[in-house]
């Protein structure tokens, strides 16, 4: 049986065998973290807002040691950048990584579009349960982090027909990078509630099989889509860019 920290063992007391472990202390880190990135993926802090250690642990009602970790930990993860003198801030996504971006997601769900008529049920059910999810999330007006995340459940279906692992793992880093600027087109246009018909475009030509109206409907969704977040972080940063 495992004996509790402070008891004695076989060599003679355990007492502060590990002290710095700090569990609740790491878990408000953890809690806090978590917050800030509900806030920035629902759109309520803009690219570039700074993030005040002061007000946040009163408006949280947590230290400011506790918000700074919190803060190190969305820097670690890419979502908010710290400037000597500065402070921190939300990141701005960069509008040369945003094209990348979008071309490598078309090449990994082109990959699986192609793939449609090889992918067993399970997989093409996927498509249909993912974007029938999202359709009814935005007729229930759910929050636009919650529309994210769904809209980009039916694109990594969309890579999953392709059957390789290998292909959704890349495919999940890629949109992990655009979570954040998702989030800021939803926040300046608001238009979320118009991405079921395009996604339908190219489900309806999968499902009659024409694969090649399926990809050409895939091409400028995504077109449309990289120019709509170029475009919203133009409006939030203009000094980024066209």
């Amino acid at each position: 049986m495992a004996r509790a920290p402070g008891k004695s063992g076989q060599n003679g007391p355990m007492t502060h065998a590990y002290p710095s472990l700090t569990v609740e202390v790491a878990s408000t880190v953890d809690r806090v973290a978590e917050e800030l990135r509900r806030a920035l993926f629902d759109g309520e802090l803009a690219a570039g807002t700074p993030l005040r250690e002061v007000a946040l642990a009163e408006s949280l009602g947590v230290s400011r040691p506790t918000v700074r970790e919190a803060l190190g930990v969305l820097v670690a993860d890419g979502l908010a950048v710290r400037e000597p003198h500065r402070g921190v801030s939300v990141v701005t996504p960069d509008l040369a990584a945003i094209s990348d971006l979008s071309r490598a997601r078309l090449v990994l769900e082109s990959a699986g579009v192609r793939r449609w008529a090889e992918a067993g049920d399970e997989a093409r059910d996927a498509v249909r349960s993912t974007l029938a999810a999202y359709t009814r999330a935005v007729t229930e007006q759910r929050s636009y982090a919650v529309l994210n995340e769904l809209h980009l459940r039916f694109h990594l279906s969309l890579v999953a027909l392709a059957g390789s692992e290998r292909l959704v793992a890349a495919a999940e880093t890629v949109y992990a990078e655009l979570r954040l600027a998702l989030a800021q087109v939803d926040r300046v246009r608001r238009d979320a509630h118009a991405q079921p018909e395009s996604h339908l475009r190219i489900l309806t030509p999968l499902e009659a099989g024409d694969l090649e109206a399926a990809e050409a409907q895939l091409c400028t969704h995504l077109a449309d889509a990289e120019a709509a977040i170029r475009g919203a972080l133009s409006e939030v940063a203009p000094k980024l860019g066209p």
